[in-house]
């Protein structure tokens, strides 16, 4: 899935871009950008990719971006629209010597983690939404001041979770996107059947050996390990929700087998999904 390059649409009269969505998805492709990125899903259902990192989206998901990191945002069809804020800023938004004062160390030592995409969650989660919220609304130096008080409490913050894997380089070109958009679309509208490696050869037209290199390169991930862990996304979601039993789940996301749907549900979420469901209770449907 190689990711294309986008541009951000900075105006000239602020010094970093703030958006509101307000839609049926997130209107992006796999791609990426210099700028850092903070998203907070307000309202949301499906699942992000970050790197070679796939999750589940839940209303309150927040993600602080590295640069160039490649990203997608993707909103399951028919689970309603997407609210969401979106912050994208540059590490010299406020001139080159910012970063460097000693009072930006902290900051600087952030952005460097952010590299790897990092998960907001538990009390950050709450405090940095209340201040997006602000931010969203204001205008001015007010809204200066209030991006740099949320980098401050993310410098200090000690729920932040790494989410692409420490060995992820991604190939960044922005070139052929047709042909794994092609690709991508099919697996996510056909996950719960399945998906022949060679019918996805054939719409990215390669053959089955370069497809499966070409994917590899541009995800981290074999053509198999990506369709698993999406389902397992999806999977994440259904049981988040509470309102279908496990084996209608496991049919819902593309796994004729019980027994093959726990395995894969432990191998990429750590626990099985009756353990999954019970956190999500405890928690009250959101992760922490």
């Amino acid at each position: 899935m190689k990711p294309v390059f986008e541009k951000v649409p900075r105006r000239d009269w602020e010094s970093f871009h703030c958006e509101v969505i307000e839609g049926p998805d997130y209107g992006t492709r796999w791609h990426f950008h210099p700028e850092y990125q903070l998203t907070l899903a307000l309202r949301s259902s499906g699942h992000r990719v970050v790197g070679d990192n796939i999750a589940p989206l839940t209303d309150g998901d927040m993600v602080l971006l590295g640069s160039n990191l490649p990203h997608i945002w993707h909103q399951d069809a028919g689970k309603g629209g997407v609210e969401a804020i979106v912050i994208r800023f540059e590490e010299n938004f406020l001139g080159r010597d910012f970063m460097n004062m000693p009072e930006a160390e902290g900051v600087k030592r952030l952005l460097r983690r952010a590299a790897r995409g990092l998960e907001v969650r538990g009390q950050t989660r709450k405090e940095v939404a209340q201040r997006l919220r602000h931010l969203a609304e204001a205008g001015g130096l007010t809204r200066v001041v209030d991006l740099l008080a949320i980098l401050d409490i993310l410098a200090r913050a000690r729920d932040l979770r790494p989410l692409a894997s420490a060995g992820y380089e991604p190939t960044l070109h922005a070139t052929d996107q047709g042909r794994m958009e092609r690709v991508c679309d099919f697996i996510h509208q056909h996950l719960t059947e399945d998906i022949d490696r060679g019918q996805l050869a054939r719409l990215a037209h390669l053959s089955e050996g370069a497809f499966s290199r070409f994917f590899r390169s541009r995800t981290g991930k074999t053509v198999p390990e990506y369709i698993n862990e999406v389902r397992i996304g999806r999977a994440c979601r259904l049981i988040a929700e509470d309102q279908h039993n496990i084996t209608d789940i496991a049919l819902d996301c593309g796994y004729r087998n019980l027994a093959n749907f726990n395995r894969r549900f432990r191998e990429v979420v750590g626990r099985t999904p009756r353990d999954y469901r019970a956190q999500m209770r405890t928690f009250g449907g959101r992760q922490a």
